[in-house]
């Protein structure tokens, strides 16, 4: 494993946080490349941005050059977006202004499959190498980072969290960051790497594994440069933070979308599967279970157990979660009878249960106390690890009460408490849970194999510790 490089992280670190940033090609009018300019503003950038665009005297009330050795000032970042035709020109005149970064949104390389796009990737990793320059891409968006003040599209918060992401689709990470508000998630850094033709998914997820404004780290990825470098870099960051893996391009059709998509070859299924085993990764499929996870390893606090407790007023959906944590490999806790005794004086005798999963009845949808006095007295028996918790009132503002409560409750009990949605009825339910940190899903089968994910991580890393410092 590659062990902590002091020149390559504060290579890593400059290119975060660059001190200056160019716009090579923003278009004077609302187009695709304007977003750029926009972006940085609208992220509070507070350095200087230099558009550049030779038939421009200003552009959004900035002064514009011509090229980017015009500029009288140095630059540490530049944006390209001119053709695949002019790229090369540009880039080059970008190492000998010294520009440190160069995040290459323009197509047209290896991603074609031409052999043109091919040499022209070739020179563009030639004259990274001469200059010491880097390159993010080609075919990407770059980076978005909310304390530095980098963007790539408008309006993504401003608030920074504990997620790093690297992603070889540009759209996901524009995504991802829109959906934030909705989900509860903040990042540290997104970067959109593409075609990868210097910097790779590799040499970001060594630096994420070491940078300290990182918790967690999450990947989509449709292929590598090097497989072995990958595995390194994995399972150095496997050890001191969680890796959250979404990897495409496992079925021919998809495959042949990502080398499309990216130049990217997919790989065979196994064989994955072994990368991801030995590096230590948690491996998702799909989107929503992509960010159902991020958000549960964001906000779930540690040390996790497998023993879990259910409290729901639906009775079919309490059967539910109860099958889903036997299917996912976790245990129903064995109430106390003490909490038992607890559970007997809150809930109605009629049309419920004490034991686990406890059913507390429709009641306790018009007597929200219920729920909040229920959840208590299992969170507070020692055999409990994490609770599950569906239900909700008969108002907007019962549901409000409920989560006050039960949020405060989460940071007594400093357990973990996973809140299911009961679908249909209030769709306001999940927002003060999630602005909260406390994990809110659409179905207990999501929220349990989260949970299962998340504890079974814990428990790897935590033996990989214990190993390794032998």
């Amino acid at each position: 494993m590659r062990g902590f490089d002091p020149v390559f992280f504060r290579q890593m670190e400059e290119l975060f946080h660059p001190e200056s940033v160019a716009i090579v090609g923003v278009p004077r009018g609302m187009k695709m490349g304007k977003l750029f300019l926009v972006a940085l503003r609208d992220q509070g950038f507070k350095g200087p941005i230099f558009p550049v665009n030779p038939e421009a005297q200003k552009i959004e009330d900035m002064e514009a050059y011509p090229s980017v050795k015009a500029i009288p000032t140095k630059v540490d970042m530049a944006i390209v977006l001119v053709p695949a035709g002019r790229a090369l020109e540009v880039v080059r005149e970008c190492g000998e202004k010294g520009v440190k970064v160069v995040v290459l949104f323009t197509a047209g390389f290896s991603e074609t499959g031409t052999h043109a796009g091919l040499a022209a990737e070739k020179e563009l990793v030639d004259l990274a190498r001469k200059t010491g320059m880097r390159i993010i891409g080609p075919n990407c968006m770059g980076i978005y980072a909310p304390a530095s003040g980098l963007s790539f599209f408008p309006e993504l918060p401003r608030e920074p969290g504990p997620i790093g992401m690297v992603t070889q689709s540009g759209s996901l990470g524009n995504i991802l960051g829109r959906m934030a508000m909705q989900r509860g998630l903040r990042f540290s850094k997104v970067v959109s790497i593409g075609n990868q033709c210097d910097l790779t998914a590799s040499d970001f997820l060594n630096y994420m594994a070491y940078d300290r404004e990182t918790k967690l780290v999450g990947i989509y990825l449709e292929g590598v440069m090097d497989g072995r470098a990958f595995l390194h870099a994995l399972k150095a960051a496997c050890i001191r933070k969680p890796v959250i893996l979404w990897k495409v391009g496992l079925t021919p059709e998809g495959e042949r979308a990502a080398r499309s998509h990216t130049a990217s070859l997919g790989g065979s299924r196994d064989i994955w599967e072994g990368v991801a085993r030995q590096g230590g990764a948690v491996t998702v499929t799909g989107f929503e279970e992509f960010v159902d996870t991020l958000m549960g390893f964001a906000f779930l606090p540690q040390p996790p157990g497998p023993k879990i407790a259910i409290v729901s007023g639906p009775g079919g959906l309490a059967v539910s979660a109860a099958e889903a944590c036997g299917r996912e490999g976790l245990t129903l806790a064995e109430l106390s009878p003490g909490t038992r005794k607890k559970l007997e004086k809150i809930v109605p005798p009629t049309g419920t249960s004490t034991r686990n999963p406890v059913d507390v009845g429709l009641t306790a949808s018009f007597d929200i106390q219920i729920y909040v006095e229920s959840a208590r007295s299992v969170s507070d028996d020692p055999g409990v690890d994490a609770v599950v918790l569906i239900g909700m009132g008969m108002s907007h503002e019962d549901n409000r009460r409920y989560a006050r409560a039960i949020i405060e409750l989460r940071d007594m009990t400093r357990k973990p408490f996973l809140i299911v949605n009961i679908p249909g009825f209030d769709p306001e339910m999940g927002r003060p849970f999630l602005e909260a940190n406390v994990p809110f899903f659409e179905s207990s089968e999501r929220a349990l194999r989260v949970y299962r994910l998340f504890w079974e991580d814990f428990r790897r890393r935590k033996s990989r510790l214990s190993t390794s410092s032998c």
